[in-house]
């Protein structure tokens, strides 16, 4: 399995190209092969799929220290808008996003370490299947969020009429949610 790796505007989180190999009959790509990913350290526990519809946000969403995420996605079938958000409170790009459009075409992941907060939209009239991998087990006391729409972030979405659930119109803002540079904070601890 050959990979290749691209860090995006946060040098952090990265792009990751596999190898697909095609002929008449489709085409055959390894999703993951742990020798391959040696350059990311982190062991994954636990997959994830959701199926979204077309329009649907769902984010920003990450899970505190100690248990907080890395999370390795992939788009299986239709096309997204991937975003990460750095609230590791001591990165220089702490508050920044950035932003990805994947599709299932592509043989490509995005490794988003744990700190970042994460969401996507579906940007595919038929839908979207995305499967992600992360480094913790999911734990509902420590899960928290970011509103997708919050100006201080600024995120610039491509669909400007999301679908968005009851739960994350809700979560606060950055301002809002205490996250920043002051230690006292609860904060998403993040080795990365």
């Amino acid at each position: 399995m050959t990979i290749i790796l691209t860090p995006l505007d946060i040098p952090d989180v990265i792009l990751i190209r596999t190898t697909r190999h095609v002929d008449e009959r489709g085409y055959f790509t390894e999703t993951y092969r742990k020798s391959a990913y040696a350059d990311i350290p982190h062991e994954f526990i636990q997959d994830n799929f959701v199926h979204s519809k077309y329009r649907v946000l769902r984010g920003l969403h990450l899970q505190l220290h100690p248990k907080a995420q890395g999370k390795l996605v992939r788009v299986v079938q239709g096309e997204i808008f991937d975003i990460a958000v750095d609230l590791r409170s001591n990165s220089n790009t702490f508050g920044d996003w950035v932003g990805i459009k994947m599709h299932s075409d592509e043989a490509v992941q995005l490794w988003i370490p744990p700190g970042f907060a994460h969401g996507y939209m579906v940007l595919s009239e038929e839908g979207a299947d995305v499967a992600y991998k992360v480094t913790q087990e999911y734990n509902p006391h420590l899960e928290v969020g970011l509103r997708w729409s919050d100006p201080e972030i600024g995120i610039s979405w491509p669909i400007p009429d999301p679908i968005v659930s009851d739960r994350d119109q809700r979560l606060p803002t950055l301002t809002e949610s205490g996250f920043g540079r002051d230690p006292s904070n609860t904060r998403p601890e993040a080795t990365s």
